[in-house]
């Protein structure tokens, strides 16, 4: 199925796609505050482009299809793509069930941004990133937001969902399509939702989330709000986009923050010798100003290693650090080197050469029930550990295959009852626990010689040793 082939005729030749909330319907209060969203059988068969199909953009999609709209699902990824219609992206069964069926109707996909050209709406997805000195890139949000902007018309709604720093609608959407002559509030209608998907926990189901959006103006609100009623509940309606662009820098930051003071905490209970999940659950059970953070080896996937720079960065740029947030950030980065030399420190105490030596990391994906290692703290760990000559494997169920230092390195199996083939848990000298994968058995560490505990809560092995 091509994007074509989803509009109709009269469409084709017109150009003018339903709106999403009828002239003569639109809410008048201006207040913000949380808002009831529903979804209007009038919007039912429009046509929504999702541009970037990651870990947020393809479920929204999914979402979007469900509640009966006609999607078009724009990737610049030809691979990214493939996975999708073969089986291979990310997501829950139950989701890759749906989208079979979706992708046989009304459901396209597509690597040309221009199919934007036909849809009523645009909810762009594009991930931001950050490189391995901590600068921010927004270049494939730029370019994308361009395109849109380029083959937008009249008549649309564009909601950017991406986080980024504050003024990037305004910046990004706002003044190019000024520029195109297309009046916002008027000709098109912009607004700012961050996504809220928490992957892998069913019981911040997207569609019960709560989430935050701030619109250009009244009309850009009603329509906006049309759009993401089948994502969610309830809206938290702000002043504007650039305050909700904001609230998403604030969300990820206090974690950042708080992740940080964990990693002190539980460095701080090795030195008393106490157990740091022990500490952090008692302080939990207190009723009200405190929200429990854990340690471990370090964070990654697509929020808290990385959104926190798009607002330091534009900070240190105006003279105004964030220094707390700074420091927290720098702490954050630094947790899979003291990964790495903790490993180096046991492995010394083996009497045995570097090269000579073979060490199981267990765990590659971010965090646990997802099978995405994006920006997972495993793949700096192996780098660090295979430049001292060291031997190293992984092990994740969910996960096939790492890319370390542009080579492809595959999961193994240490269980012999599974692979009577490979390196049983015996073998190696060390297993450095990240993480483990719900509904699979690790009893076989318990054979491993030494286990350097990651997450303080396996104890387990010959000789169990704590970050």
């Amino acid at each position: 199925m091509t994007p074509q082939d989803l509009v109709e005729a009269p469409a084709r030749d017109r150009f003018e796609g339903a709106a999403f909330v009828r002239r003569g319907e639109h809410p008048r209060e201006t207040d913000t505050g949380a808002v009831r969203v529903t979804h209007s059988a009038d919007a039912d068969r429009a046509l929504v482009a999702v541009v970037g199909l990651g870990r947020a953009g393809l479920p929204s999609a999914i979402a979007l299809r469900r509640a009966g709209l006609r999607i078009v699902g724009i990737d610049s990824s030809a691979r990214r793509l493939g996975d999708i219609r073969d089986g291979r992206a990310e997501l829950p069964r139950a989701d890759w069930e749906e989208l079979r069926e979706q992708l046989a109707a009304d459901f396209a996909l597509t690597d040309d941004v221009q199919a934007v050209h036909v849809a009523d709406a645009v909810l762009i997805c594009v991930p931001t990133s950050v490189d391995r000195r901590g600068v921010a890139s927004t270049d494939a949000l730029r370019r994308t937001c361009a395109s849109v902007v380029e083959h937008a018309r009249a008549g649309q709604t564009l909601v950017l969902t991406s986080t980024t720093y504050v003024g990037s609608t305004r910046e990004l959407l706002v003044e190019p399509l000024s520029e195109r002559g297309l009046c916002v509030g008027e000709d098109v209608f912009v607004a700012f939702s961050p996504e809220r998907i928490d992957a892998g926990v069913p019981e911040h189901e997207q569609r019960r989330t709560p989430r935050v959006l701030g619109a250009v103006t009244e009309t850009c609100f009603a329509h906006a709000a049309e759009l993401l009623g089948p994502l969610c509940e309830e809206l938290h309606r702000v002043s504007s986009p650039a305050a909700a662009e904001m609230v998403k820098l604030y969300e990820s930051t206090y974690r950042a923050v708080n992740i940080a003071l964990a990693f002190e905490m539980a460095d701080a209970c090795r030195t008393h010798a106490l157990d740091p999940i022990e500490v952090t659950d008692a302080a939990a059970t207190k009723p009200f100003g405190f929200m429990a953070h854990y340690p471990s080896a370090g964070v990654g996937g697509h929020a808290v290693g990385v959104d926190p720079h798009q607002l330091l960065a534009p900070l240190r740029e105006r003279g105004r650090p964030a220094t707390l947030a700074e420091e927290a950030m720098r702490t954050l980065a630094a947790r899979p080197r003291r990964v790495a030399m903790r490993a180096h420190e046991l492995l010394l105490r083996s009497g045995r050469q570097l090269r000579d030596v073979r060490v199981l990391v267990v765990g590659a994906a971010y965090k646990p029930g997802v099978a995405d290692a994006t920006n997972a703290p495993a793949v700096e760990i192996i780098s660090r550990l295979a430049a001292e000559g060291v031997q190293v494997d992984f092990h994740d169920p969910l996960v096939g295959a790492l890319f370390i230092d542009g080579e492809a390195m595959h999961s193994v199996e240490p269980d012999p009852r599974r692979d009577a083939s490979g390196f049983g848990p015996e073998d190696y000298e060390l297993a450095i626990v990240l993480g483990t994968q719900p509904g699979h058995d690790y009893g076989w560490l318990r054979r491993c010689p030494q286990v350097l505990d990651c997450t303080y809560r396996q104890r387990t092995g010959r000789r169990h040793f704590l970050l």
